[in-house]
């Protein structure tokens, strides 16, 4: 039997899995890792990345596999960071988190510097302070002790434990597609860019596909990790990408939503999409592009009305709504729910807006608010579904939301399209980019459960008709919260 280590640099755990090549996982582990919080500044330390792949590492290897037997390390991570790397290949101060919109007033000087159409239409994306073309122009602004030492920048955190592993500096083209400097198109920097900014282009890493090898683990690193001089280290993809991967959707207009806290809707397309809140990257199939429209508002209303409605009682909460949820009416008698509790990037960027009830009688009932509260979320996603694909080839459904039977329903319903939902995702992301070292990725479907729900055509009749009115209510709430008293 043949293995592949994956690991996943996320941002608040490293994790490590060994996937079998059955597809089965042989072993996992988590380490929390901590963030440092200084004002709005959001930083980690890129060696407790390291220390903790090398700690998972060796416990994984005293399992007694053969070393001979592993096929390569292979990676996700964070992406749109900056982190910084001296000759020797270890970091020089800590990475600056994608989170991080520090350099604002860079990103302003860069756009005015380039224009900012035309860093959107190579780079695919808008453009802030959170990217990392602006942050390091921030940091030869602001720290120009550190901006000396660099020898090389890096993207994503797995690219920083590659760096450790191979002496090589490398970030995978999803990844890159976060830095602000990339052509999304070409797949390669413009380093013209940097030139202008006073910045040495040969900082930039080298760019690979996912699948391709960057490098072999060296003897340093073998001594540290415990793998065998020689072991190949895969590039790796970005997390988004992975997530993807992880999700079923590999070709042109296939899509995938996620719904956690927050979620997103993602398409498989061959270019790249120019609509409004569309985050465009390369995937893993370099001729292809991921378009993503991320949503403040999933995951974080189920929660709400599950801890509104099932109050103090000593009861399951969830449990207690699918028992309301069973009685609920599709359409939940013509009431309906802008779900925008938190504000919302999409499909409106409002931070003031609120949500709220729309249609309330003498004759509401609980069902109908509760159902009404999880058809508004849905029909957020569905706008944002058109914004990136005209037409769905298939639709996946990954995150907490995918074991609410009602809500994938009623998902299916409002889309009109048949919905395939997985039903065990832990090691999804694990099992995906295993495969690219593999040569397959049909793992996710032989080792996963899912479960396909169809819409009900008299639901869809009714769904269409409350999505026109549904549509009507932010433009005429716009504004109301802008002055409060």
């Amino acid at each position: 039997m043949k293995f592949v280590v994956t690991f996943d640099i996320g941002t608040t755990a490293v994790k490590g899995v060994l996937v079998s090549s059955e597809g089965k996982i042989v072993y996992s582990k988590s380490k929390e890792i901590t963030t440092i919080f200084d004002k709005n500044f959001k930083e980690q330390n890129p060696d407790d990345w390291y220390n903790s792949f090398c700690e998972i590492s060796r416990e994984m290897l005293a399992l007694g596999i053969n070393k001979e037997d592993i096929l390569g390390i292979i990676m996700s991570g964070q992406m749109q960071d900056l982190i910084m790397v001296d000759k020797y290949g270890r970091s020089i101060d800590n990475a600056i988190l994608y989170s991080d919109g520090r350099a604002y007033i860079e990103a302003d000087f860069i756009s005015n510097l380039i224009g900012v159409e035309e860093i959107r239409k190579s780079t695919g994306n808008n453009f802030d302070g959170t990217m990392p073309f602006a942050k390091l122009l921030w940091l030869k602004n602001n720290k120009p002790n550190i901006c000396s030492k660099i020898n090389s920048i890096l993207i994503s955190s797995k690219d920083y434990c590659i760096a450790r592993l191979t002496g090589k500096y490398a970030t995978d083209l999803t990844s890159a597609s976060t830095s602000g400097m990339m052509d999304i198109r070409k797949k390669e920097f413009n380093t013209s860019w940097l030139n202008k900014v006073g910045i040495n282009s040969d900082f930039l890493p080298n760019l690979y596909s996912p699948a391709e090898v960057v490098g072999e683990v060296t003897e340093e690193a073998s001594q540290e990790s415990g793998y065998n001089v020689g072991t190949k280290v895969y590039a790796g993809i970005g997390d988004a990408g992975a997530t993807t991967l992880a999700s079923g959707i590999k070709y042109s207009g296939e899509v995938n939503i996620n719904i956690g806290t927050s979620g997103w809707v993602a398409t498989i397309s061959d270019d790249v999409v120019k609509g409004y809140g569309v985050f465009n990257l390369v995937a893993a199939e370099r001729e292809l592009y991921i378009n993503v429209v991320p949503f403040l508002n999933a995951g974080n209303v189920h929660n709400w009305i599950a801890e509104t409605f099932a109050g103090d009682a000593d009861i399951n909460k969830y449990a207690y709504i699918n028992s309301l949820l069973r009685k609920r009416s599709p359409g939940s008698n013509k009431l309906i729910f802008l779900p925008y509790i938190v504000g919302e990037r999409f499909p409106v960027m409002d931070n003031n807006i609120k949500g709220c009830f729309y249609g309330i009688t003498p004759e509401t009932k609980k069902e109908d608010m509760i159902s009404a509260a999880l058809e508004g979320v849905a029909f957020s996603i569905k706008q944002g579904l058109e914004e990136v694909a005209k037409e769905s080839k298939k639709i996946t459904l990954i995150g907490g939301g995918a074991k609410e039977e009602h809500w994938c329903q009623i998902l299916s319903d409002i889309l009109g399209k048949e919905l395939i939902a997985f039903t065990n995702t832990e090691f999804l992301p694990a099992i995906a980019i295993a495969g690219l070292v593999f040569g397959s990725g049909e793992e996710v479907y032989k080792n996963d459960g899912t479960k396909h729900y169809y819409p009900e055509n008299h639901n869809v009749k009714l769904y269409n008709k409350l999505y026109e009115d549904f549509k009507k209510l932010y433009p005429r709430l716009k504004g109301m919260s802008e002055n409060p008293v």
